[in-house]
C-alpha cells in the first residue's frame, strides 16, 4: 500500500477528506522527524511502532570489492521497531483489526 491508497482508505474510513487525511498523516511525519533528530526522545504507539535515533559506534569494515580495511565513523541513524501487537498480527497469533 503507497501514501496515496492509505490515505484513501483512512478517509473512507473515517468520513474525512483526503486533503485532511493528508494533512494529519503530513504532520505526524513531520512530528516523528523533529523527534528522532533531537534524538533525546523517541515516538512511541504502544504495541505498534516506535521511532527512536541511534547511535552507530565507529568499527572496521571491509570493502566488498577488495576485501581491504577501512574504517567506518561513528554515525546516527534511526531505529523502527515494531511492537508486541504488530508482531502478534504479522505472526498470525492475532486477527488483524477490520
Amino acid at each position: 500500500m503507497n501514501k496515496t491508497e492509505l490515505v484513501e482508505t483512512i478517509a473512507v474510513r473515517t468520513d474525512l477528506s483526503k486533503k485532511d487525511v493528508d494533512l494529519v498523516l503530513g504532520a505526524f511525519w513531520d512530528i516523528v522527524a523533529q523527534t528522532v533528530a533531537k534524538g533525546k526522545d523517541s515516538v512511541t504507539i504502544p504495541g505498534w511502532i516506535k521511532f527512536e535515533q541511534v547511535e552507530r559506534g565507529a568499527r572496521t569494515g571491509r570493502n566488498p570489492q577488495t576485501g581491504e580495511a577501512m574504517k567506518i565513523a561513528k554515525s546516527k541513524a534511526v531505529k523502527v521497531t515494531a511492537g508486541a501487537t504488530l508482531k502478534a498480527i504479522a505472526k498470525g497469533d492475532k486477527p488483524a483489526p477490520k
